[in-house]
Parts: C-alpha cells; sequence; structure tokens
C-alpha cells in the first residue's frame, strides 16, 4: 500500500492547508513539542462571579484584587520580609496604580530608592505569576511599550553571574533615571492581575438595581478573556434595545423605583422628560415637586407596563399567563379600589389608573402612545447603549459548558415531580438543553434576525415567563404594587430550587447537558444565598454552586455578605465570600482591602494540568494532526519545504 493510499481525500486536503503554516519536518516537531509542554503546564485559573447589579465600584475592586488573590500572592512571598502594613501598601499599587502613585507623589515618598524597591518587588511577584504559563503567552499579555525589558527582567535567574545581574539593576536604574519608573509600575501591575487570572465568567445579571451597569461592561469589554451567561435583568435590557416595549416600560419602571435614572440619562442618552411631563400632567395633576414627580413618574410606567405586558399575553396563550391579566380586574366603589383574586377580594393601595379605559383596559392612551413611540426611538438609536448590547451578544449565551461545569444564570424548569418541563412554542414542544438552545436562538434572532412581534414578544418572556430558564418564578408585580396585603405578593418558585438541592437531580441535569464528569459542577446565580440565616452557596451534595451572594447592597442585609467569587484553579475549587466595599478613599488612604473569607471545598488529589481542560482536548488534537503531517512528510506523501528539513 503506498503512502497515498494511507490518507484519505479528505484528510489530503486539511493536510495541505496545516503544511501552509508548518511548511517542513522541523516546523511540525517543534510545534508538537512546544504543544506537549503546554499540556503539561498547571491549568490556568478561572473566577466566576455573578449578578453584579450595577455595583461598579465593589465590581472593580475585585476584579482589581482579582478576588483577593492577589494579596495572598504578596503574603506568600513576602510575609518574611514586609510588615503586614508594607503589604497592604504594595497591594493597593497593585490595584490602583495610577491614584496610588499620586497619593504617594504628595507625601513625597517617590524616592529612587522607594522605586528601586517597588520594581524588585513586582518583579518578583510577576515571575512567581508567570511561571504557570510558557513563556510565549506571558509575552502576549506584556504591554507593549515594555515589553522586552519586562521579558528580560522577568526570565533573570536568582543564580546569575554577577554581571547578568548587574545588568538587570542597571535596566531598573535607567528606568527610575529616565522617569519612566511611573509608567513601567502601572504597566507591571496590569500584568500581574492579567496574570493572575486566566479566564473570567459573568453568570448574569449585570445590569439593575445598582446605577453603573454601564461602567461595568466598559471594564468587560477591555478584559482579556471572559464569557457572560445571561441573566432576567440582562435579557430584558437586550428586549429593549430589540424593540420589545414591554422591555422597554420594565427598564425604565426598575431604574426610576430605585433611583437610578443616572444610567438611563447619562449612561445612555434616554431621556426621561416627555415621561415626566406625561406623568405629571394624568397623575401628579401639574405638580412638578421633584420628589412627586418621580412618584409621578413611577405611577404612570407602571400602568403603560401593565398594559403592554397584557397586550402580549393576549396574543400568546402558549405563554399560560392569562392568570397575570390583572388590570381588567380593577374594581372601584366608594370605598376605593378593590381586585378579586381566587375567590377573595383585595383593597388596593395608592389605586391611580386616570388613563385606563374600563371598556379596552389595555389600551394606550394616545399619549402613553406617544411616550412609548419616543422611548423606543431613543432605546433603538442609542450608540452607546448599542454597542454594550452587542457586546452582550458577542460574549454571551443563555448557559456555557467550560471545562466540565455548566453555567446558567437561572433554573432549568422542571416539572413537579421533578422530571424536565416540557413547553411548547411555534407548535414544537422543548425541554431540557433543547429549550435552552430554542431560547437562545429566538433572542438573538430578536436582535439580529426576524425581529417580528412574536420575537419581541419572546424577549418579555423570557424576563418573566413562568417557564423562562432565566426567571423560575411566578412574577406577582402587580399585587406588589398595589395590593396591601403582601402575602398576594409571594412569587411561587420553580421546581428546580428544591430538585436541585438533591445530587440526584443534578445529575440529571449535567449529563443532560453532555457532562458525565465526577468533577462537574451546575454553577448558578439568581438566587440570593441568605448566609446570615445559615444557607450555604454549596448545595446537591456538592454537583450546584450558587454565586449570589449580594453583590447589589439592596440584598445584603438578606445574604449578609457581599459577593462570592468562585475560583477554580489547579489545586481545585474554592469559593470566597467578600464584605462590603468601603471605598476607593479608604482603600487609597488606609490600604482597605475587601475582606474575602476563602473555603476550599474540592480539593484536588493531583494538581490540574492544560491537558485536562477543554483547550487541552484541542491541543490534543491538534498534536495527533501535526503528528500525521510529520508522517506524511517523511512518508513522502506531500513535498517538504526545503528549508524546513
Amino acid at each position: 500500500m503506498t503512502g497515498e493510499e494511507r490518507y484519505s481525500e479528505e484528510k489530503l486536503k486539511y493536510l495541505e492547508l496545516l503544511s501552509e503554516q508548518y511548511p517542513g519536518i522541523r516546523s511540525a516537531y517543534t510545534e508538537i513539542i512546544n504543544l506537549m509542554a503546554i499540556l503539561n503546564l498547571p491549568k490556568g485559573t478561572e473566577h466566576f462571579m455573578s449578578d453584579l447589579h450595577g455595583e461598579y465600584e465593589a465590581f472593580y475592586h475585585i476584579l482589581n484584587n482579582c478576588s483577593g488573590v492577589i494579596r495572598e500572592k504578596v503574603d506568600l512571598i513576602f510575609s518574611d520580609r514586609l510588615s503586614r502594613e508594607e503589604r497592604g501598601e504594595l497591594c493597593t499599587l497593585i490595584y490602583y496604580p495610577k491614584e496610588k502613585l499620586e497619593l504617594i507623589k504628595r507625601n513625597r515618598a517617590d524616592t529612587p530608592e522607594w522605586y528601586m524597591l517597588t520594581l524588585r518587588e513586582l518583579i518578583e511577584l510577576s515571575k512567581l505569576l508567570a511561571s504557570k504559563y510558557t513563556r510565549s503567552k506571558v509575552r502576549k499579555a506584556l504591554p507593549k511599550e515594555f515589553a522586552y525589558v519586562i521579558d528580560e527582567l522577568l526570565h533573570a535567574q536568582p543564580n546569575e553571574e554577577d554581571n547578568r545581574h548587574f545588568y538587570h539593576e542597571k535596566i531598573m536604574e535607567a528606568i527610575i533615571g529616565i522617569k519612566s519608573a511611573d509608567d513601567f509600575i502601572i504597566s507591571l501591575s496590569a500584568l500581574i492581575k492579567r496574570l493572575a487570572v486566566d479566564h473570567l465568567h459573568i453568570v448574569g445579571d449585570i445590569f439593575d438595581r445598582g446605577s453603573r451597569a454601564d461602567e461595568i461592561i466598559e471594564l468587560l469589554m477591555k478584559y482579556h478573556s471572559l464569557d457572560i451567561e445571561w441573566g432576567n435583568h440582562d435579557i430584558l435590557w437586550m428586549g429593549a434595545v430589540a424593540g420589545c416595549e414591554a422591555c422597554m416600560a420594565t427598564v425604565i419602571r426598575n431604574n426610576v423605583k430605585y433611583g437610578n435614572t443616572r444610567i438611563l440619562e447619562n449612561g445612555y442618552g434616554i431621556s426621561l422628560r416627555k415621561l415626566g411631563a406625561f406623568a405629571d400632567k394624568f397623575y401628579g395633576y401639574g405638580n412638578r415637586d421633584e420628589t412627586d414627580s418621580n412618584e409621578n413618574m413611577l405611577k404612570a410606567i407602571n400602568v403603560i407596563l401593565f398594559k403592554l405586558e397584557g397586550q402580549i399575553i393576549k396574543r400568546h396563550p402558549e405563554y399560560g399567563m392569562d392568570n397575570r391579566l390583572l388590570l381588567d380586574k380593577v374594581e372601584s366603589s366608594e370605598e376605593g379600589y378593590f381586585i378579586e383574586l381566587e375567590g377573595r377580594k383585595y383593597r388596593l393601595k395608592n389605586a391611580d389608573f386616570p388613563t385606563v379605559d374600563p371598556e379596552d383596559p389595555f389600551a394606550l392612551s394616545p399619549e402613553e402612545e406617544e411616550v412609548v413611540s419616543d422611548l423606543r426611538s431613543m432605546f433603538e438609536s442609542g450608540r452607546r447603549l448599542r454597542s454594550h448590547i452587542e457586546f452582550l451578544y458577542s460574549k454571551g449565551s443563555l448557559y456555557c459548558v467550560w471545562n466540565d461545569n455548566l453555567l446558567f444564570h437561572g433554573c432549568v424548569p422542571l416539572s413537579e415531580d421533578g422530571n424536565f418541563a416540557t413547553v411548547s412554542f411555534e407548535g414544537r414542544s422543548y425541554k431540557g438543553k433543547e429549550y435552552f438552545d430554542y431560547a437562545e436562538k429566538r433572542a438573538r434572532q430578536a436582535y439580529f434576525g426576524r425581529k417580528n412581534r412574536d420575537n419581541l414578544d419572546f424577549m418579555w418572556y423570557l424576563w418573566c415567563g413562568r417557564r423562562s430558564p432565566l426567571c423560575g418564578r411566578n412574577v406577582k408585580t402587580f399585587e406588589k404594587t398595589y395590593i396591601e396585603d403582601k402575602a398576594c405578593g409571594e412569587e411561587e418558585n420553580d421546581p428546580y430550587y428544591v430538585y436541585s438541592k438533591s445530587e440526584r437531580t443534578c445529575g440529571m441535569i449535567l449529563r443532560e447537558f453532555g457532562l458525565y464528569s465526577q468533577t462537574s459542577h451546575i454553577i448558578n446565580g439568581h438566587t440570593p444565598v441568605r448566609v446570615s440565616d445559615g444557607e450555604s452557596p454549596i448545595k446537591g451534595g456538592g454537583k450546584l454552586i450558587v454565586i449570589d451572594g449580594g453583590f447589589c447592597r439592596a440584598y445584603q442585609k438578606k445574604t449578609g455578605i457581599a459577593g462570592y467569587t468562585l475560583i477554580y484553579n489547579s489545586h481545585g475549587l474554592r469559593i470566597k465570600a467578600h464584605k462590603p466595599f468601603e471605598g476607593l478613599d479608604k482603600a487609597l488612604t488606609e490600604n482597605r482591602d475587601i475582606e474575602s473569607g476563602s473555603d476550599f471545598f474540592e480539593s484536588e488529589p493531583h494538581r490540574i494540568m492544560v491537558a485536562d481542560t477543554d483547550n487541552g482536548k484541542i491541543i490534543s488534537e491538534k498534536i495527533k494532526d501535526l503528528q500525521l503531517l510529520l508522517s506524511a512528510y517523511r512518508e513522502g506523501v506531500i513535498v517538504v519545504d526545503e528549508e524546513g528539513l
């Protein structure tokens, strides 16, 4: 059998293409050696966070301190040489180099001796963090302006001959002498943070509650490697920009209610002037006091929202949400407003419905039509908002399978008996993974493809539908807004939240998404973990990890902490519970950090290497292809470039 007969036509075509990249025996075996070396490096560190909810300052600090990993490394190296205070000073310099350098200059502490000592410490820390990567990967992470110099200093060995050591000392003296030390420190600090975290997972809900989600997205757009699993609050904004009026009204309502109009008006240029004038006219009766005006806007947008939602529910009986048609059930009498639910009458509080037509309760008035049209034009035309939403689409998805873990924000809808719930849309039934894939496809179509009414309505369903994988509860906004009896506002959760506490159910879900490893986990956000009540984020026999720990200040009284970071490195999994951030001023002047308690809950008996990861599997396949190319060269099936011999 000839060499040619051992290769299929398709395989030969592929090898010929591969030979363009590796045009000879030397280049092929050099790359094989390089890739095999990479497989035997420790896996990169992954960080998982969720439910950021616009809390920019705390998130920015955790991004800077790499969830406390920087401090751990500083303590590891310098605990016997530097005091606690000095280590804190060094950490703050790494977190906020520009701001800290300004403070040091004001205090006249920027002496040549301080610069030399600081550069040595930063280089030493960089060496430790770079040790788990190839030199090639580290080089790619280096800032261009100092790449050559940093590369030289990083690979200096402690036992080098005196001449070489003298050479490196002279490099640092030159950096200080030509007044480039500040820029060099800033570049080294960026490199340290870059090397400390290899990949970041954001498991949903960047938007709402806090007021600076736009700035969080600006940070994430510059991050070196990340993925995003859409949360219900993210899909809400995505639906609004796609053109769903009910999503727009909900976005406005959420931010007016929580006093976050800054993100709308200053962040994204969405003016509330027309809504405010309409609200003052119909709900404030001409009163323009600022406090009352906000209250009036909330009343007005509530009614607009319930009308728009009612229209969607009527268009889509398959949503099974007729029980949410409540605006038409409001009754008025001399004693006030009432509503009858399940055979019982409830008194309404703050009931004010001047624009509701009893003959057609879900129809927008002409003035409301104008307000909605105005909002639609601003949501659809805002350049910055559109770029942020397109970033969410490009880096995001409804779920992610990464290194044998399953990431999603909300839930996998289950039936009352604990099996996958079946839902029906467009004449077909879906459940489990197939339902997630279907929902993501329609979410993308709503923005990029068939922007028809049905797809836009589906974005609203993903936000609050009873069987939505992003919601997972029976949303009762109307009852919470208007009914005095608080028990009416209690929202029933999907059975997922009960059954997922069992290891059996978690195993069923993992297998549904193609994960059979004993080390696989579900990583969830969405439901705040009440640590103060003794609740653990680790459930389902260790198979489910819920990482919503309360980044949002509004939830911190319930959770007792200020967020979680799940860390997955070559030694295993650990979760960090963060305390509230005290602010940038205290961080700079007092070196205050976010205190984080760490708990290793799954240690690996053997260190996890790149070969054990998803990327390792890809590399292994490439090695096989290169080995086949090498054989083809040696057997003469593919002609070797003479220079590559």
